[in-house]
Formats: C-alpha cells, structure tokens, sequence
C-alpha cells in the first residue's frame, strides 16, 4: 500500500507545482486581470502597460521564487544529509549569513564614495575587467559562504561539536558571528548603501531581474542534477561513515561536495534575493513525509514542494499590506522558527 500512496504523492505534487506560478501571477499592485495575462503569455499583450508589469516585474519574480524555494529546499536536504542532523540549515549553520557577509562587503565598497575614500577605485575597476558584472556579487557571496561552510566544518571534526546539537549551537554561533560582521561593515559604510543592503538582508524578490534567472536555474538544475546521480551515494551516507566506507563511499569527500553545493546555490540566492531563512529547513521535512528518505525522491520533491512554498510566500509578502511589501525573509522566519520549536520539542 505504502508505494501506491507514494505514487499518487506525486500525481497531486506536480500540478500544485505547474499552477502555482501562473496563479500567483494574478496577484500584485498592479491589477492583471486573467484574460490579460493569457495575451501576454501568448506575446499579444493588450498595452504597454500590461507587457511592463508582465514580462519585467511579474513574470521574472514568480520563476525567482520558484526557483529560490527549490534551491533553498534542496540545499538544506542535502546539509542535513551529509551531517545526519534534522534541524540543518544553511540559515541556522551561518551559510547565508556567511554568503550575506561577502555580498554586503562588495556592495559597500562598490559605492562610488567609499570606493574613493579607501582607495581602492583602481581595484575594483581591475576586478570589473577580469570578471563581469553580473557575477561579481556572486562570486563574493560564494567565497563568504564558503568560509562559513569551512569554520562549520572545521568545527565538526572537533571536540567543540561532536554532537548534533552541539553542531547545530555552534553553527547558530557563527551565524552571529557572521551576522555581526556584516552589520559593522554596514555602519561603517555610505548611509544610503548602508539602508538598501540592509532590506535587501531581509530576503526581497524586488532585486531580481531577467537576466539574473539564468544563473539561478543553472546552478540549482545543477545541483539538483548532480545530486540525483549521486544519489546511491548520498543515500549510504545515512548508514554512517563507517558503514558507507564499507559500501565503496569516501564520507569526507561526499561531505565536502555537499558543503560545497550548498555554499553555490546559497551564495547566488542571497547574492540577488538576500537571506531567506528556514526554507531549508522545513520543506525537506515535509518531502520526506510524503516521499520517503531516498535522495533522489527528496530532491524532486524539494524542486516541487520548495518551489511551489516560495511562490506563495511571495504572494503574501506582496498582498498583506496595501501599498507595501513585507520582506519576505521576515515571513518565512516567522514560520520557520514555529516549526523550529516544534521539532525542538519533538526530539525533547
């Protein structure tokens, strides 16, 4: 009985997925009524106005948050396979605080002003030259989670964490740590700088534009691929690293791979969207619920369920209240830190 419902899972998880965006394309500021929407998709939008809201603002933001819970998703089930610990994150474990740490520096010292009271206009104008622009917050918000992944690494094969739960502390530790980087850096910098980062630390879809959606479905596609063909692998990492070493898997390097992935598909999502915490969290537990344990069923699940779980986020941070928008890091902190409290008290 069990694989039949198992089965009939996914008949209802892939439709919520495929009409999860184009419903949440009605909702915003501006009203698109249906039949508008259908012209647009079909390159015969009635005005001006219509193809400005559909093809640059509504259109692009919907795939972001679709792509942004699914890369969040997979990221966490992946650090929670890797270090068989159910409360992993990569907002608890300081990975997107690590990433947010690398983005705001470079946004900060990009500033016309501070570039020049530091000295350093030649530089970034040499940098410029050597990498394109569309990558260089990226690049900078891999190399910070990248230290981030590395400090909880290090601090994994210690004798400061040799718990779950004391990895899990240590990792919220760092976090802050992190965390409290970025918002010095933050008070040093030029004031108007300063406020725009500071929103955007709070998870916003508002920044991400059309060209920015290549590289976030290249590096989730990416990872997600990579993770379904090592699936087998990932899978004997749940027996432990000695019964994996006996079933022809190096757990060390599985580890660091995973570490790794989780640094790339955090560092891209906050380096365009900021820190959206919990998603990871909370959507691999719910997939395993309806799928089971295996790797490749959970990333699936997590491409579906994480992605379908933004969108609508999204559409609350944008409907709630009228004239503004909620970031929406704020609401999946909200939720996310209630069923944080409920698995707390679960393995209580």
């Amino acid at each position: 009985m069990k694989p039949v419902v198992r089965i009939s899972v996914w008949w209802w998880l892939l439709p919520v997925a495929l009409c999860s965006p184009l419903l949440a394309l009605l909702f915003g500021a501006a009203d698109l009524s249906p039949n508008s929407l259908i012209h647009c998709a079909l390159g015969d939008c009635a005005s001006p106005l219509d193809s400005l809201i559909f093809h640059d603002i509504r259109l692009p933001r919907v795939l972001a948050g679709f792509l942004v819970g699914a890369g969040l998703a997979i990221a966490g089930a992946a650090l929670q396979n890797v270090t068989r610990n159910g409360l992993a994150d990569p907002y608890l474990f300081g990975v997107v605080a690590g990433a947010g740490l690398g983005a705001s520096v470079v946004t900060i010292l990009f500033e016309p002003d501070t570039a020049r009271s530091l000295g350093i206009t030649g530089l970034i104008e040499a940098l410029g030259q050597w990498l394109p622009e569309v990558m260089i917050l990226p690049v900078a918000a891999f190399f910070g989670a990248l230290l981030a992944v590395s400090l909880v690494q290090g601090l994994a094969v210690s004798q400061f964490a040799r718990s779950s739960e004391q990895l899990l502390l240590a990792g919220v530790a760092i976090s802050l740590m992190l965390g409290a980087l970025t918002h010095f850096i933050l008070y040093l910098g030029e004031p108007f700088a300063a406020n725009k980062v500071m929103f955007w630390l709070m998870g916003s879809l508002t920044r991400v534009e059309s060209d920015h959606l290549w590289l976030l479905l290249l590096v989730v596609m990416a990872s997600s691929s990579l993770l379904w063909l090592l699936g087998p692998r990932f899978d004997a990492m749940l027996l432990g690293d000695d019964n994996a070493r006996t079933l022809g898997v190096e757990a060390g390097h599985m580890r660091k791979l995973a570490m790794v992935l989780c640094a790339a598909v955090t560092a891209v999502i906050v380096a365009h969207c900021g820190g959206i915490g919990f998603v990871g969290l909370m959507i691999p537990h719910m997939v395993r619920k309806l799928v089971g344990v295996t790797t490749r069923a959970v990333v699936a699940g997590c491409l579906l369920v994480g992605g379908s779980f933004l969108v609508w986020v999204d559409v609350l941070a944008r409907v709630t209240v009228s004239d503004q928008e909620i970031p929406i890091g704020i609401i999946t902190s909200a939720i996310g830190s209630v069923f944080f409290l409920l698995m707390m008290r679960q393995r209580g």
